[in-house]
């Protein structure tokens, strides 16, 4: 992500949100990932509302934090989980591994039995090889064959790198049962972040299809279809609209068989406006013709999701000063990539101001990093 993207920027705060960011960095210091129990909940009956009959499965690699994973359980919601580590955290929360769908296409045996211990027994694979690793409890999983989509418009391609072709589905799905596995569904992932529903409507047609094809020759009929995640989130801060986004894709949905059971798997939709990062300024230097302000969270911490995830993230200073001047904003690191946003126009701030980031509950913890030693941002849990 090119630190010199336009993003939004919100100048000043009403008395009641500076003195709330000013006394958690009081009581906790700082920097800070403030995560909100209740704008979790409000993006939870959002989906509902976008997605009625389709069964909600978070995708804990997002953001994997017991708060966040005890208040979507409270509310009814599964489990998308990709490694042992995420199905612990489930097991520590006394979470049934029976909500879950087991995802990664590709894994370790090891892997596998580490599974079946926590109590997940529906997984994704894509292809005759991966499918053969689960050869010794086929009678006891159920399989999901997961099909690539591509999606153009999608900021991280997920179908690069998995899902098979839609014309290799149907001989994979019968060779499997043929084989005595419980092939029970597909599923897809067209992509993070992708603003255009068109690829997931392309998707759930063809898949539909498929499913139709499958079904006049299978032993058992597939009754499942997963329709993935990358819902997006504003982070552009334009007003997107939501409700024109969902709306094809639930028309889409309501044009398949009735007798299929449909799960997504959300992650940043949910997650990434229930967290807010808090950073304070901790140095200033004039290099040219720019101030540049320095950070105690960075690329290498909560700020992590622009190199790994392409997120621009909308950003706030509590000073509404003018005049505003061409600045930088940095991170703590000694690394020169380090650097948050450019290009920017800032009033003149001080040493413990604080700036905030909004929208980084998505892949900002899952991915920050111990550079330089330094701590990563503390996660604190309001209401």
């Amino acid at each position: 992500m090119n630190p010199q993207a336009k993003r939004p920027v919100r100048y000043g705060a009403t008395p009641e949100e500076a003195a709330f960011y000013r006394d958690l960095v009081a009581r906790h210091g700082s920097p800070l990932l403030v995560v909100s129990r209740e704008a979790l909940r409000r993006q939870y009956q959002s989906l509902q509302h976008q997605l009625p009959g389709v069964s909600l499965y978070y995708a804990i690699k997002a953001f994997p934090h017991p708060a966040v994973v005890e208040t979507l359980a409270e509310l009814g919601c599964h489990f998308d989980v990709a490694s042992e580590g995420e199905l612990e955290l489930l097991r520590a929360l006394r979470i049934s591994g029976r909500k879950t769908i087991h995802t990664h296409p590709v894994k370790k045996v090891d892997q596998i039995k580490a599974a079946l211990r926590g109590g997940s027994t529906t997984f994704v694979v894509d292809n005759l090889d991966e499918l053969k690793k689960l050869t010794p409890w086929r009678h006891r999983v159920g399989v999901l064959l997961r099909v690539a989509f591509r999606s153009p418009s999608a900021a991280v391609d997920l179908s690069r790198k998995f899902g098979c072709l839609p014309e290799q589905a149907k001989a994979l799905a019968l060779e499997g049962q043929a084989a005595g596995f419980q092939v029970r569904g597909l599923s897809f992932h067209v992509g993070s972040q992708s603003t255009d529903p068109a690829t997931h409507v392309a998707a759930i047609e063809a898949c539909g299809r498929l499913i139709g094809e499958i079904n006049r020759e299978a032993r058992h009929p597939l009754a499942t279809l997963d329709i993935g995640g990358g819902f997006p989130v504003d982070y552009a801060q334009a007003g997107f609209d939501f409700d024109a986004y969902f709306a094809p894709i639930r028309e889409a949905l309501a044009a398949l068989t009735d007798d299929l059971h449909l799960i997504a798997e959300p992650g940043r939709y949910l997650v990434a406006p229930a967290v807010r990062a808090v950073s304070t300024v901790i140095g200033k230097a004039r290099r040219g013709d720019r101030q540049w302000y320095y950070l105690d969270d960075g690329i290498y911490g909560s700020y992590s999701g622009q190199l790994f995830d392409h997120a621009v993230y909308p950003l706030q200073v509590l000073r509404d000063d003018r005049p505003r001047h061409p600045a930088v904003l940095a991170g703590p690191t000694c690394d020169s990539i380090d650097v948050i946003a450019e290009g920017l126009e800032l009033p003149e701030l001080e040493e413990g101001d604080l700036v905030i980031g909004h929208l980084m509950g998505a892949y900002t913890a899952a991915t920050s990093t111990r550079f330089n030693s330094l701590n990563a941002a503390k996660v604190v849990v309001v209401e």
